[in-house]
């Protein structure tokens, strides 16, 4: 079971920057490899905001939630 480890700052700021990548992305301001990396990361960035669990901080044994 995912446990969520992002604090409520984190996911705020991981949401919002996941919404600017993806806008930046569909409006076409970023194109070729960068472009791609703007719509993979932005939406990691979404999904992990809005689930408020994030792998890698499990892996590095990292978390920014207390408690």
């Amino acid at each position: 079971m995912m446990k969520t480890n992002e604090s409520s700052l984190d996911r705020v700021i991981r949401t919002v920057l996941g919404v600017v990548l993806l806008v930046v992305y569909f409006l076409g301001l970023l194109t070729g490899w960068v472009g791609v990396v703007a719509l993979v990361l932005g939406l990691v960035l979404l999904l992990t905001g809005l689930i408020g669990f994030c792998p890698l901080y499990t892996v590095l044994g990292f978390k920014t939630k207390k408690g």
